[in-house]
C-alpha cells in the first residue's frame, strides 16, 4: 500500500477494490493529527481482562481446571464488560444501536405482529444452524463436542428468553423490521428485501461458525494456564515463556468468545454489516478448521521436519542470553496479539463491522493482531532450520510461511475493502496512514521499494 499523498487539500488513500488497486480521495481535515474517536472505550476491555485474571487466580488456588471452569471464565470476563458498557459507557443510549429511548414504547398491538414474524425468522435460523451442525461430523468429536454440549444446554433457555426480548426491543426500535424480520417474511411467503435476507444469513453464518470454534478451544487454553504449578512454570526461561504465551492466548480466546455472545443492539455491539465479498470469506475460512490449510498435511503447513512453535527453544538451547531475549520477544508479540482482542471489548468478531477501533494497538497499526501473530510464527518456528538438515525442507518451510503471511495480508485487504464503505473507517485510515507509527513506516518502506529500480536512460540517436 502506497503512502497517502496530499494534493490541493486532498488526501489520497490507496486501497483494494474489485480485484484492482484503487484510490480514495477525501478532503484533508484541519485536525488530521487528532486520532479519530474509537467506537469502543479503553476501559471495557480492561475490566473484562481484570475479571478474567481474578477468576484465574481463584481457579489456580482451587484447581478448577476443567472445561466448565473455562466457561465460568467467559462469564467472569463478560459480566464486568456488560456492567461497564451499560453503567459507564452507557452504550444503550448510543444513537447507532437504533433504539429510541426518548419516545414512549409503541403499543404492543402495533409491534406484536412484527415480533411474531421476527421470531419465526430467528427460530428457523437456529433450526437451520442446528441442522448444519448435525451435517458437519467434525462437530461431534473433540474439541467441538464440548461446544455442541454447551449449545444443547443453552438451546431451551435461549428459545424461551428470545420471546420477551424480541417483544420488548421491537417496541423500542426505531425500525423493528430488520434482517431477521425480512427472513421471517420470506418463510411466510410475504414480501421481503432480498439484500436484507442475505445480510441476515451472513451474520448468523459467521456467528454459528466462529462461536462453535471459540467455545471448543477455550478449555484447552484454560487447562494450560490453570494446571501447571508455580514450580513447573518457573523451572526455566522456556517453561515460563511457554506458560505466558498460553496465558495470552487464553485471554484472547476468552474475550473473543464474549464478543460472539454479546452481539446485541442494547449493548451497541450488534453487527453493522457482514463482509459481503467471497474473497474475504475465503481468506478467513482457510485459517480455521475444518478448512484450515496450515495444519496436518495441509498445503500451507510450514512446520514440516520442524519443532513447530517450540523450535526456538530447541535451536537456541545452550545460549541463555539469546534464549531469554527470544522468550521476551515471543511473550511481547503474544501480549500485543491478546491486547488487540482486549481492545475490542465485547465486540470482537471475524468478517463483521461492529464499530471502528482506533485506540490501543490500533493507534500503532490497522492490523496489530495479524502483524504480531505472523511475526510470532517466524520467531517461534525458525522455519529456515529443519530437523532433517535438508536444504529443500528449509527452503520449503520458509517459503510456505511467507505464503501464510500473504494469506493474512489478503485477509487484511479484504477486510479493508469491506470497512471502506464506512466514512468512520476512511477517516481512521487517513489518520493511520500519516500518524500510526507502524502503518506510516510500512507505507514509506513500500514507497521506497517501488521507487528502487533505477530508470535506464536510452541515449538519443
Amino acid at each position: 500500500m502506497a503512502p497517502p499523498n496530499s494534493v490541493h487539500g486532498l488526501l489520497t488513500i490507496p486501497f483494494y477494490h474489485g480485484g484492482m488497486n484503487a484510490e480514495l480521495k477525501i478532503a484533508r481535515p484541519q485536525t488530521d493529527h487528532v486520532r479519530p474517536r474509537s467506537a469502543v472505550s479503553g476501559g471495557v476491555g480492561l475490566v473484562g481482562a481484570i475479571g478474567l485474571v481474578a477468576w484465574v487466580l481463584v481457579a489456580r488456588h482451587y484447581e478448577f481446571s476443567g472445561p466448565h471452569a473455562s466457561i465460568c471464565a467467559v462469564v467472569a470476563c463478560g459480566v464486568p464488560m456488560l456492567f461497564w458498557s451499560v453503567f459507564v459507557d452507557k452504550v444503550h443510549l448510543s444513537p447507532t444501536n437504533g433504539i429510541d429511548w426518548n419516545s414512549p414504547p409503541r403499543p404492543l398491538s402495533q409491534s406484536f405482529d412484527v415480533s411474531l414474524v421476527k421470531l419465526t425468522g430467528l427460530w428457523a435460523t437456529w433450526a437451520g444452524i442446528g441442522f448444519l451442525y448435525c451435517m458437519g461430523r467434525w462437530y461431534w468429536s473433540e474439541p467441538y463436542l464440548f461446544s455442541m454440549k454447551m449449545f444443547g444446554l443453552a438451546a431451551a433457555p435461549l428459545l424461551l428468553l428470545s420471546i420477551p426480548y424480541v417483544v420488548w426491543i421491537d417496541r423500542r426500535l426505531k425500525e423493528p423490521r430488520d434482517a431477521a424480520w425480512h427472513f421471517g417474511q420470506l418463510l411466510l411467503g410475504r414480501p421481503y428485501d432480498r439484500d436484507m435476507v442475505y445480510e441476515h444469513l451472513r451474520c448468523w453464518a459467521i456467528k454459528a461458525f466462529f462461536l462453535a470454534f471459540m467455545v471448543a478451544i477455550v478449555p484447552g487454553n484454560w487447562f494450560g494456564v490453570v494446571t501447571p504449578t508455580a514450580t513447573q512454570i518457573g523451572t526455566n526461561i522456556v517453561s515460563l515463556t511457554q506458560w505466558l504465551i498460553v496465558t495470552m492466548f487464553m485471554i484472547d480466546t476468552t474475550i473473543a468468545t464474549v464478543g460472539y455472545v454479546f452481539t446485541m443492539k442494547p449493548l451497541d455491539a450488534h453487527i453493522r454489516s457482514a463482509n459481503p465479498y467471497a474473497a474475504g470469506w475465503m481468506a478467513a475460512l482457510i485459517c480455521y478448521p475444518p478448512f484450515v490449510l496450515m495444519g496436518g498435511n495441509g498445503p500451507l503447513n510450514y512446520r514440516f521436519a520442524n519443532y513447530g512453535e517450540d523450535g526456538w527453544a530447541h535451536w537456541l538451547n545452550g545460549h541463555p542470553i539469546l534464549l531469554g531475549t527470544w522468550g521476551v520477544l515471543l511473550v511481547a508479540l503474544t501480549a500485543i496479539y491478546a491486547w488487540a482482542t482486549v481492545a475490542f471489548g465485547p465486540r470482537f468478531s471475524n468478517l463483521t463491522h461492529r464499530g471502528i477501533l482506533t485506540h490501543g494497538p490500533y493507534s500503532w497499526t490497522k492490523h496489530p493482531a495479524y502483524l504480531s501473530k505472523n511475526s510470532f510464527w517466524w520467531l517461534a518456528t525458525l522455519p529456515f532450520f529443519a530437523t532433517t538438515g535438508n536444504i529443500n525442507d528449509m527452503v520449503r518451510n520458509t517459503f510456505i510461511l511467507a505464503v501464510v503471511n500473504g494469506v493474512y495480508y489478503w485477509r487484511a485487504r479484504t477486510e479493508e475493502r469491506h470497512l471502506m464503505a464506512d466514512p468512520a473507517y476512511r477517516e481512521y485510515a487517513a489518520w493511520a496512514a500519516e500518524h500510526a507509527p507502524i502503518t506510516r513506516t510500512l507505507n514509506r518502506l513500500g514507497a521506497l521499494v517501488r521507487r528502487s529500480p533505477a530508470r535506464i536512460a536510452v541515449p538519443a540517436e
